[in-house]
C-alpha cells in the first residue's frame, strides 16, 4: 500500500495548486510511458503555479527531494519539469545540482522589454495572415470576461496575457523570432508578479485594441498597438521606480 504523503499548506488564493497536487496524487500509479509524461506535465504545472504564487520566490533554491515529497511524486518527472523550466527560463542551475528559481531586477525586466518593443511589432505583422479567426474571438471574449468580473483573479489574467501574446508567437512562423519572444517573457513575467492586479484594466484594454488590428489585417495599426502595448508596461515599471 502506498504511504501517504504529506499534505500541501494551503495560502489564500491558490486553490488551483492544490488541485495540480491532487491530480499528480491521483497518477501516482501510471507507470506507462504515458504516464511518466503526465506526471512530469502536471508537474510543471505545479510548479510554475508555485512560482507565480510565490511560494517559490527569486533566488530559492529547489530542494527537489522536498518538493517532490510534497507534490506526492517521484524525483524523476520533477525533474523533467524543472528541466522545461529552466529551458523557459524560470529556473537556473544554481552550485551543485538544485535548481534556483531566477530572479530578475528592474534592470533586466527594462532590457527585456526593450528588446520586445523591436521584436514583437514584427511578430505581429507576421502573424496576421496565419491566426485562425476563431482563435482570435475566443482571445476576445476571455480579455472581456475577465474586465466583466466581480473579483480579481490572478490565473485568469496570466491564462489571457499568455493566450494573447501566444497568437503572436505561434503564428509569426519565424522560430528564431518565437523562441527569443518566449524567452523575453518568461523574463518578464518573473519580475511583473508582484504587481501583476494593477496591469489588469491597462493590459485588457490594450490586447484588446491588439485584437482589432489583427483582426482587421492592419499592419500598421497592429505594429503600434503592439508596440503602444510594450511601452505601456516600461512605463509603469518606472512609475513604480519614482
Amino acid at each position: 500500500m502506498r504511504q501517504e504523503k504529506p499534505a500541501v499548506a494551503k495560502d489564500a488564493g491558490e486553490a488551483g495548486i492544490e488541485e495540480k497536487v491532487s491530480d499528480i496524487l491521483a497518477m501516482q500509479d501510471a507507470t506507462s510511458t504515458s504516464g511518466q509524461h503526465n506526471l512530469a506535465s502536471l508537474a510543471y504545472k505545479a510548479v510554475s503555479d508555485m512560482i507565480r504564487h510565490r511560494r517559490l520566490k527569486g533566488g530559492q533554491v529547489i530542494v527537489e527531494a522536498k518538493l517532490a515529497e510534497a507534490l506526492g511524486i517521484s524525483r524523476t518527472p520533477l525533474r523533467e519539469a524543472l528541466q522545461r523550466l529552466e529551458g523557459e527560463g524560470s529556473v537556473r542551475k544554481g552550485d551543485g545540482r538544485n535548481y534556483v528559481v531566477r530572479r530578475v531586477d528592474i534592470g533586466e525586466y527594462l532590457q527585456s522589454l526593450r528588446l520586445r518593443l523591436l521584436i514583437e511589432p514584427e511578430a505581429a505583422v507576421l502573424a496576421i495572415p496565419n491566426i485562425p479567426r476563431r482563435q482570435l474571438i475566443a482571445v476576445r471574449r476571455e480579455i472581456n470576461d475577465l474586465l466583466d468580473a466581480t473579483a480579481y483573479h490572478t490565473d485568469a489574467h496570466w491564462v489571457s496575457d499568455d493566450n494573447l501574446h501566444n497568437l503572436i508567437i505561434d503564428y509569426c512562423a519565424n522560430a528564431v523570432m518565437a523562441k527569443v519572444l518566449r524567452e523575453l517573457r518568461a523574463t518578464t513575467r518573473l519580475f511583473e508578479i508582484d504587481r501583476l492586479k494593477d496591469r489588469l484594466k491597462p493590459d485588457s484594454t490594450e490586447h484588446l485594441f491588439i485584437i482589432d488590428a489583427l483582426e482587421r489585417g492592419d499592419l500598421q495599426q497592429t505594429r503600434l498597438a503592439v508596440a503602444g502595448h510594450v511601452e505601456s508596461l516600461i512605463s509603469f515599471a518606472r512609475e513604480q521606480l519614482e
